[in-house]
């Protein structure tokens, strides 16, 4: 598995700052990077909070290539959006869309590279605590979020092993011989996931 690929990063022992932050405002410095550019929706408020994450990427010991490394599904995903746009004449909606989107998967992998999914899945949980007022269990909300982060970087990982194969085998072209390997990966993964949850009794049975 390419762990490089994985959209949010794969968390690796450091010594930068970030790395001793307290989780919590880890958590914080998430909002405030990427909350201004949705709600404002100005290109300004863009650029300026881009700038803000890759401040904080640099500054944090992670390295500047691992902090980019976001997969190249990804750029390739941004840079057609934001072409289109220029196309249409409309700069400002390409800094805005693109630049939105590079912003909240950067602001993420500040999370997921420097803290370990337990200690961010325990810090969720807490936070989430009021919604046992409403009969919601916080603890298998904060699992739900930690399958997800988990599940996305294996498919895209899954992909990218496929694709290689295919590729060495002359036969990349052919969607059968992509497909069905990744199929076949994560319909197993989903039932390892399933095994071990059953295995700790998650989710609760009572």
């Amino acid at each position: 598995m390419n762990a490089h690929s994985s959209l949010l990063g794969l968390y690796e022992p450091g010594q930068g700052w970030l790395f001793r932050f307290p989780v919590g405002l880890k958590y914080l410095l998430l909002l405030l990077v990427t909350v201004p550019p949705l709600v404002w929706g100005h290109w300004g408020v863009t650029v300026a909070a881009l700038a803000a994450v890759l401040v904080l990427l640099g500054s944090s010991g992670i390295g500047p290539v691992r902090a980019l490394r976001i997969g190249w599904v990804l750029w390739i995903l941004l840079l057609v959006m934001a072409v289109y746009h220029l196309v249409s004449f409309n700069p400002a909606a390409a800094v805005v869309q693109s630049g939105t989107i590079l912003v909240a998967v950067l602001a993420a992998r500040m999370l997921t590279l420097t803290t370990s999914t337990p200690v961010l899945m325990d810090a969720l949980g807490r936070a989430l605590g009021p919604l046992r007022w409403v009969r919601i269990d916080p603890r298998q909300v904060a699992l739900a979020v930690a399958l997800m982060i988990r599940s996305v970087p294996y498919l895209i990982g899954s992909i990218d092993d496929a694709r290689d194969a295919a590729r060495a085998r002359g036969r990349d072209r052919n969607p059968a011989l992509l497909l069905t390997p990744v199929i076949v990966g994560a319909v197993a993964y989903a039932e390892r996931t399933g095994e071990a949850l059953h295995a700790r009794g998650l989710p609760g049975d009572d």
